[in-house]
């Protein structure tokens, strides 16, 4: 699978509806057959910080949704908002999904 996070620091005056203001391309991006998730969180360090955490399920669902109607669509709505190029880390890993973490085991 492809595994991406991208770091986005938007402009103060857009912080608070920037996930709003991308609820379009979030729901197109999830609704892709490849789209293993989409998720969006906000920093608790800079309010002004956004990280959305994606994964395809192989290279053609990652090449689709880099070449789907949306995308360039979701990146000029974006484009006004931010202060600087957003900053990314895009893996092809291992998996198909969350896997529990050994090291904090819960149990019932």
């Amino acid at each position: 699978m492809y595994f991406i996070v991208v770091k986005y620091q938007v402009k103060p005056e857009y912080a608070e509806t920037f996930v709003e203001r991308n609820a379009e391309f979030t729901a197109a991006t999830r609704a892709e057959p490849g789209n293993l998730w989409f998720e969006w969180s906000r920093s608790v360090e800079d309010p002004n910080e956004f990280v959305l955490v994606e994964a395809f399920a192989d290279d053609d669902a990652a090449s689709a949704h880099v070449n789907s109607e949306h995308f360039p669509k979701g990146l000029e709505t974006m484009r006004p908002m931010l202060v600087r190029t957003p900053r990314i880390v895009s893996r092809k890993v291992g998996g198909s999904g969350w896997d529990e973490m050994g090291e904090l085991k819960i149990e019932a």
